[in-house]
C-alpha cells in the first residue's frame, strides 16, 4: 500500500472518529436537556394546578362561610370538577385524560396533587357544613398548605407556600426562597416564576408568586396591625401586593 493510500485511510478514520466524538457529545447535551425541560415544565403544572385549587376555594368562600346553609354541596367530587374545568380553561390539559405528549413525571405527580386537594376538602366537610358559624378559616392560603403538605408526604417533590410574613410558621421560608421572595417584592408583579437549577444543577427550585386580590384584604389589608376576623394582625397590604409564592422543590436524581 502506498504511502498515498495510507494517509488518505488515516484522515478517513480520523473523519470518522471525530464525527463519533461529536454526535456522542451532542447526544449527551440533548438527553440532559430534555430531562431538565421537563422537570421545569412539571413544576409550571404543579404549581398552576396548586393554584387552581387555591381559586376554586376563593370562588366558593361565601358559600362556604354562609351561616344558614347546613350542606353546602361542596364536596370533593364538586371541587374537583370545578377544580378540572378551570385547569383546562387555563392550560388545555385534561387531567381526566392525561395528554401523550406531558413529561412523565408531569402524567405521575398531576393525578397525585389532584387526589391529595380532594382529600383536603373531604376532611374540611364536617367544618364547611357547619350551620349557625361564618368564619370557617377554610381559605384559600388554609387549602393550598394543607394540599401541599399531603401531596409532598407521599412524594419525592416537595410542594410549599411561603411568605416573608407567614402566618403559619410551617410556611416559613427557607433561606433560597427568602432570598426570592425579596427579589419578587422588589420587582413589578408578574406571572412568571423564577426557575433555577441549584447544587451542581443536580435539584430544581421554581417559585410562582402569588399577589394579594381585592377578597385577600378583607383579613390582609389596612388597617394595618387591626386583628382580622380570624384572630391575626392585618398586614396593611394593597391589591396586587406580594403575597408569597408557591414553592416547588425536584430533585433530579428522582428521575
Amino acid at each position: 500500500m502506498s504511502k498515498k493510500e495510507i494517509l488518505m485511510k488515516f484522515r478517513m478514520f480520523l473523519f470518522i472518529s471525530l464525527s463519533l466524538v461529536f454526535f456522542l457529545a451532542w447526544s449527551s447535551i440533548g438527553w440532559a436537556q430534555a430531562p431538565r425541560e421537563e422537570t421545569e415544565k412539571t413544576a409550571q403544572h404543579l404549581a398552576t394546578l396548586l393554584n387552581v385549587g387555591r381559586l376554586i376555594v376563593e370562588r366558593n368562600q361565601t358559600l362556604i362561610n354562609d351561616p344558614r346553609k347546613g350542606d353546602k354541596g361542596f364536596t370533593p367530587e364538586v371541587f374537583e370538577q370545578q377544580l378540572l374545568d378551570e385547569f383546562i380553561h387555563q392550560t388545555n390539559i385534561d387531567l381526566k385524560h392525561l395528554p401523550s405528549h406531558l413529561p412523565s413525571l408531569a402524567r405521575e405527580l398531576l393525578p397525585v396533587l389532584v387526589q391529595s386537594s380532594k382529600e383536603v376538602v373531604a376532611d374540611a366537610q364536617l367544618v364547611i357544613n357547619q350551620r349557625g358559624i361564618g368564619y370557617k378559616n377554610f381559605i384559600p392560603a388554609t387549602f393550598g398548605s394543607q394540599a401541599a403538605r399531603k401531596f409532598s408526604n407521599r412524594s419525592r417533590v416537595k410542594i410549599k407556600q411561603t411568605t416573608l410574613n407567614p402566618r403559619n410558621l410551617k410556611n416559613t421560608p427557607d433561606a433560597y426562597e427568602e432570598n426570592v421572595l425579596k427579589r419578587l417584592a422588589a420587582q413589578p408583579a408578574s406571572d412568571t416564576s423564577i426557575t433555577e437549577w441549584i447544587d451542581n444543577e443536580t435539584t430544581l427550585r421554581a417559585l410562582t408568586p402569588i399577589y394579594y386580590s381585592q377578597d385577600c384584604l378583607a383579613c390582609h389589608g389596612n388597617p394595618k396591625g387591626i386583628l382580622d376576623i380570624s384572630g391575626y394582625p392585618r398586614e396593611g397590604a394593597r391589591e396586587g401586593d406580594l403575597a408569597g409564592a408557591i414553592s416547588i422543590q425536584i430533585p433530579m436524581k428522582s428521575q
